[in-house]
């Protein structure tokens, strides 16, 4: 009798995980974004968003929830039903995160991976009225002036905070970090002549680089980028160790059941793969990947323990 029960249990929980899935969803979907409205997370999301509605018949929304380089948006998810219905999408500061500062998470327990949507270089971009023309025009202004240089990112510990020091630390150059709520504010600062310099996304500077209202004088990662391939590398450009780029991944709450978990990777994978989005973010000079929830959780843990090296390195941690 016993064995005839366990076999029926079995069934049923067959029977409901293929009938949640075959529900879900049942409801809007929420992408709880970290960053401000603007921001490259935020483009991310927002195309993903769309796509992702037209996939599922089902509205997609994004829901901006800003503040401590983006834990406040990923607490609110972890505390929220592991449905599939509340989902979270991070740049790469959310591996940079522990390795810098406590939080009220834990980012490899407490959300999934779903997809791993995108990679891209920061674009190192100076205030146009600056007489910079490249990297050693402003590590030299930087020696000379009398105070420190000043440079923005979208938040303390964001992953634009962390490419400066790194800027700061192989030069042996002081630079005074100037925190935002997000890329957006912190690019308007950068072109208004309030701070110096930036590691901005390429995805968010490349519309005002382009329409000549920020200046670009290199680019972070070891290739050039293909939205702007004429600008030269930070390494070409006289600093050979540096190397920096930011990611866009999607997750879930724990619990989140798999079946859930595997429709929301396929449907992410052909959002952000689709025709036009892949082109969109391809001019914008990222890249499109979508790969699938354990491809990403390996990537992520990788990604946890290179962060954890380069903050010890950098001596970023408790900054």
């Amino acid at each position: 009798m016993n064995t005839y029960f366990k076999a029926c249990a079995i069934v049923l929980l067959l029977f409901l995980q293929i009938a949640g899935a075959a529900d879900f969803p049942n409801k809007n979907i929420r992408i709880i974004v970290g960053q401000a409205s603007g921001g490259a997370t935020d483009i991310i999301a927002r195309l993903v968003s769309s796509q992702m509605s037209k996939e599922l018949n089902q509205t997609v929304v994004v829901d901006n929830r800003t503040g401590a380089a983006g834990s406040i948006a990923a607490s609110y998810t972890v505390n929220s039903p592991p449905d599939g219905h509340t989902l979270l999408l991070v740049s790469s500061s959310y591996a940079i995160n522990p390795s810098l500062m406590k939080l009220n998470f834990d980012p490899v327990k407490d959300l999934i991976p779903i997809s791993h949507l995108a990679i891209a270089p920061f674009i190192l971009v100076v205030d146009s009225r600056l007489p910079i023309k490249n990297v050693m025009d402003l590590l030299n202004l930087a020696k000379q002036g009398k105070e420190p240089m000043t440079y923005a990112s979208g938040g303390t510990d964001s992953s634009g905070h962390l490419a400066g020091i790194l800027l700061s630390s192989l030069t042996n150059i002081k630079m005074t970090h100037i925190p935002y709520r997000g890329a957006s504010p912190a690019l308007m600062d950068v072109m208004s002549g309030h701070v110096n310099f930036m590691f901005a996304s390429v995805l968010s500077a490349v519309p005002q680089i382009k329409q000549g209202t920020l200046k670009a004088i290199a680019v972070s990662t070891d290739q050039r980028s293909i939205a702007l391939p004429d600008l030269p590398t930070v390494s070409e450009s006289g600093v050979p160790e540096y190397s920096s780029s930011t990611w866009y991944g999607l997750l879930a709450p724990k619990g989140t059941p798999s079946d859930i978990v595997d429709k929301l990777s396929i449907t992410a994978h052909n959002a952000i793969t689709a025709a036009d989005v892949r082109q969109q973010i391809a001019s914008d000079g990222a890249v499109a990947i979508g790969s699938n929830a354990k491809t990403f959780q390996t990537f992520l843990n990788a990604e946890l323990k290179r962060f954890e090296r380069l903050a010890e390195i950098s001596h970023a941690k408790g900054n």
